[in-house]
């Protein structure tokens, strides 16, 4: 197969790519309308459940601080029953959940029900008043006021009517209840976080071996026709030539296959053990952006700082194809005219930090994150797999970093490299 119909077939790949950062996203905006529904319906009918409990409690609280006004009345009364003092008992004892604690009418505690069935009020007051006040602030009290005005003898002058007040706090069913819906859902997005972690391994784990896959075949594939086309040039060299011609064309074919040799050992490279080396960064990055500004247009200006020498373990021909990346990313992203900006420096941490800086189309902040994921790409024959490597390529074989350090739409982009230095 010839170059031209390999380079042909992975545009017409290319071309037929698809979307994969648009249809993530719409998954996760879908995903989390989902989950946001499921959080308001399970808020929703807990809350309903949760107040239709909180009234019937209450209403228990009513019939309690009756039992109790009734109860009062009994020891003046000349007609009470032994029926009647029983039943008013199994009332107020009956009531085996819902914390209640009794008042007068100068806010002194006269009585407390389950509480805490282990303090005493004479010993413990300041406990039982701390729960009162944490009552008052849950709850307005039911008053409980007993008529005595037909059990006071003739003549008595002593106010006729007992003025109490019921206080309360939830049941521990009620408060359970009303906890409960948090617990779940913590239960639920700890599972969802789980099960989205472990499916976006296994998806990035597919794609790699999809990427490094392609890579390797890509690599395979432009072996044929570089060893052909060596073999031709070998030809030329040896062609009777008086004019010179056959060989000006040998070398520049020379550096043209020297060119795609590099290309398909980067393919070949990908997936498989670097080969670290010391190496002056400043050189490898000022050759790489040498070579790019030979092929640029001449409205491009490129702007080069850093100092003399700055060495680290790099595995070169990999750390070349980055910084190239970058710079052809930002010649497509200035169309033939601006100015591009690269720095080396070192940081206070013992870092190598480089700059490429453009003044293209730049990049929205939402997309800072996109454009490292593969098959993003804004080009229209593009694989969008140049920044994704590239990521790869630092982070995993460079133990470094690649980010957007910082864009604005219409104005350029900054990009990031961040090493470690040896």
């Amino acid at each position: 197969m010839r170059t031209s119909e390999i380079i042909e077939q992975a545009k017409n790949i290319t071309t037929a790519r698809l979307n994969i950062p648009e249809n993530k996203s719409q998954w996760k905006i879908g995903l989390f309308i989902a989950g946001l529904l499921i959080v308001a319906v399970t808020l929703l009918y807990n809350s309903r459940l949760a107040g239709k409990l909180a009234q019937q409690e209450r209403r228990r609280v009513e019939t309690l601080a009756n039992a109790y006004a009734e109860m009062s009345k009994i020891p003046f009364s000349e007609n009470s029953s032994a029926l009647q003092i029983n039943f008013l008992t199994n009332i107020i004892t009956g009531n085996t959940t819902i914390p209640v604690i009794l008042t007068d009418e100068k806010g002194r505690i006269t009585a407390s029900k389950n509480v805490d069935s282990l303090r005493s009020l004479k010993t413990d007051s300041a406990f039982f008043y701390r729960k009162l006040a944490k009552m008052k602030e849950q709850y307005d009290p039911v008053v409980v006021i007993s008529d005595m005005s037909s059990l006071r003898p003739e003549g008595a002058t002593e106010p006729s009517d007992i003025v109490q007040y019921v206080y309360y706090n939830d049941s521990y069913l009620l408060s359970q209840l009303k906890l409960y819906p948090y617990v779940q859902l913590l239960i639920i997005g700890a599972f969802l976080l789980a099960a989205y972690v472990t499916f976006d391994v296994a998806r990035r784990s597919e794609q790699n071996k999809v990427w490094l896959g392609m890579a390797k075949e890509t690599a395979h594939q432009l072996g044929t026709p570089l060893s052909s086309l060596v073999a031709w040039m070998e030809i030329l060299k040896e062609t009777e030539d008086p004019e010179g011609t056959a060989k000006m064309v040998g070398r520049e074919m020379g550096k043209d296959i020297a060119r795609l040799q590099l290309i398909a050992e980067r393919f070949s490279k990908i997936g498989s053990e670097p080969n670290m080396q010391q190496a002056n960064v400043v050189e490898s990055v000022k050759n790489t952006v040498d070579y790019v500004k030979r092929r640029a247009s001449s409205r491009i200006h490129f702007d080069f700082s850093s100092p003399a020498q700055i060495m680290s373990n790099i595995n070169p021909t990999l750390f070349d194809w980055v910084i190239e990346n970058l710079l052809k990313n930002a010649l497509d992203a200035m169309e033939s005219q601006g100015s591009i900006k690269v720095n080396v420096s070192e940081d206070q941490n013992n870092n190598i930090i480089i700059d490429v800086a453009d003044t293209g189309k730049g990049i929205p902040k939402s997309k800072f994150g996109t454009v490292f994921e593969p098959g993003y790409s804004t080009k229209r024959r593009g694989w969008g797999l140049g920044l994704s490597l590239s990521k790869r390529i630092i982070e995993n074989y460079h133990s470094g970093k690649i980010f957007v350090l910082d864009s604005v739409v219409g104005k350029g982009t900054t990009f990031r490299i961040i090493l470690p230095k040896s």
